[in-house]
């Protein structure tokens, strides 16, 4: 069984997402362990990209402030290897096509498996066009995150039945209760893979609501807005923070 897998075995998972160097590497790494300590099961670490197209302004803010602060690909690799020395449970890239590209997939996915990254996300990657990076992550043992939308539809069940290590239902603003329960009727049609759906802060529907009928729930534009609220001193409320929405979880 992988690190990832049994994340899930021990009822509703909790996955943070924190954008690393913002606003520093040395926060990045005090917020991670505050998370962990309060009940994240697994991180979802952002390596920084100039146009991260796929997600808010609040993340797209916080990609450019890491950036303009010199965090590279090479920086963050460190960072997790040393982080690695302290952190036991799963952590996951998310990252877009070009970083992988332009530092070399088979590079890329190799570094991480040996720094003990369990899974890669590519946001901007469709699942039509995965195998640019499956090859690597199947060579290397490193689970590609496959993402489903509300909105995919006819494909979802295509998706779930390719699925590696979790799947990742993206939060969708105006999203009713029934279209989420299709969904994961869809879902549970076709895999046995965990799925998690990230919620940001903008979704109709109640966490309780999202969580009886997914695996957990991620959690990012919350978690990096706090980030950008409290800078050096992030580690606490981020840790509180967690630990509010992991108890609510054990309670379902």
């Amino acid at each position: 069984m992988s690190k990832l897998q049994a994340a899930f075995q021990n009822g509703k998972v909790f996955m943070a997402f924190i954008t690393c160097g913002d606003p520093d590497l040395q926060t990045t790494a005090a917020a991670v362990k505050a998370a962990v300590e309060n009940g994240a099961d697994i991180i979802e670490l952002n390596i920084p990209f100039s146009d991260p197209t796929a997600v808010d302004p609040v993340i797209q803010e916080a990609n450019i402030r890491a950036l303009q602060r010199g965090i590279t690909t090479d920086s963050v690799f460190d960072f997790v290897r040393e982080l690695r020395k302290q952190i036991t449970v799963p952590l996951v890239f998310s990252t877009y096509a070009n970083v992988v590209f332009s530092y070399g997939a088979d590079r890329f996915v190799r570094t991480c498996a040996e720094i003990g990254v369990d899974g890669l996300i590519v946001p901007d990657v469709p699942f039509e066009e995965r195998q640019e990076f499956l090859p690597q992550c199947r060579k290397y043992g490193v689970a590609l995150i496959s993402m489903l939308a509300v909105t995919s539809r006819q494909r979802v069940a295509a998706i779930a039945r390719e699925a590696e290590g979790f799947l990742y239902l993206m939060g969708c603003p105006g999203t009713r209760e029934q279209e989420l329960t299709e969904l994961m009727d869809t879902v549970r049609q076709n895999t046995g893979i965990p799925c998690v759906v990230c919620l940001n802060g903008t979704e109709d529907y109640r966490l309780k609501d999202v969580a009886t009928k997914t695996d957990g729930v991620a959690v990012d534009t919350p978690i990096v807005t706090l980030m950008a609220r409290y800078g050096t001193g992030s580690a606490e409320p981020v840790g509180a923070y967690v630990r509010q929405i992991k108890e609510e979880l054990r309670a379902i």
